[in-house]
């Protein structure tokens, strides 16, 4: 299971790479790597998985320094670090508010 002090430890070492999928959602939404690291930096963990087909993961949910809600799915690899695996701003109807599924 991930503890948040990991990832954010992680994120303030720069430890950490975006996959390409969470690379390229990130510029879908318009969203600056900064952006992603204030949310995971002022975030929380909302949901874990054990595995989904790409190893254990967690969703974190977060705010920029200016209030921009954002999610993160982070995963780890086998030498410990700390992958981005995909980045959006939460939005209907997948989610009803930023905590909450539709």
């Amino acid at each position: 299971m991930f503890d948040i002090k990991w990832i954010q430890d992680k994120v303030r070492k720069e430890a950490y790479y975006f996959s390409r999928h969470g690379d390229k959602e990130r510029q879908n939404d318009n969203l600056t790597i900064l952006e992603v690291e204030e949310a995971i930096l002022n975030g929380m963990i909302l949901e874990q998985y054990l595995d989904t087909g790409r190893g254990e993961s967690c969703l974190v949910v977060g705010f920029t320094n200016f209030g921009k809600p954002i999610h993160v799915v982070c995963g780890k690899t086998n030498d410990e670090e700390l992958t981005i695996i995909t980045v959006y701003i939460p939005s209907p109807p997948k989610f009803k508010n930023l905590y909450e599924r539709g």
